[in-house]
């Protein structure tokens, strides 16, 4: 396969959204092999461990056929080069995104400079749509439904009450 013609798309997915699955699917219909890369982060602590993210990944991606999702850590641009690849898609979502994102651009490119990265945006419909978001939704016992794929929402609605924080009542 064509090292140009593959693509790593990083990120927690915790869980994956609708807006994640549109910028697979993009960048899907652009590279001839994208992957999925989930990132183990250690310094978060996600709603789903490591390899649930993966298999609702891999199950809301299954249509794919030039989609491999995979769980990783470590740095992002030795991920993406240990999968034969020498793009990073990242997605912006809006203009407060572009700053994080090319910090994080211009110092892979320092690490790796054989390693681009390029940047999708998704349909306008999902640009309010993160991770956090839905998470936060979903721990307080909102509908999460059309932000994310519906085994995605299963999950969360039996996941979510382990995680909502009750606040104590107020002392008067």
């Amino acid at each position: 396969m064509n090292q140009k013609r593959s693509a790593v798309y990083p990120g927690t997915f915790d869980p994956v959204t609708n807006g994640h699955e549109d910028l697979v699917r993009r960048a899907a219909s652009v590279f001839e092999r994208v992957v999925v890369g989930i990132a183990a982060n250690p310094n978060k602590a996600p709603m789903f461990p490591l390899e649930m993210r993966v298999d609702m990944a891999r199950r809301v991606l299954q249509d794919l056929p030039n989609v491999t999702v995979l769980g990783y850590s470590g740095l992002t641009v030795d991920f993406a080069k240990q999968q034969g690849a020498h793009v990073v898609v990242r997605g912006l979502r809006a203009v407060s995104d572009f700053e994080f994102e090319f910090q994080l651009a211009n110092m892979s490119r320092h690490l790796s400079p054989e390693v681009e990265h390029v940047f999708l945006t998704p349909k306008e419909h999902f640009t309010f749509i993160s991770s956090t978001l839905v998470r936060e939704i979903a721990t307080l016992g909102g509908d999460v439904s059309e932000f994310v794929h519906p085994l995605v929402a299963a999950e969360l609605k039996k996941r979510a009450p382990l995680f909502s924080r009750q606040a104590p009542p107020e002392s008067v």
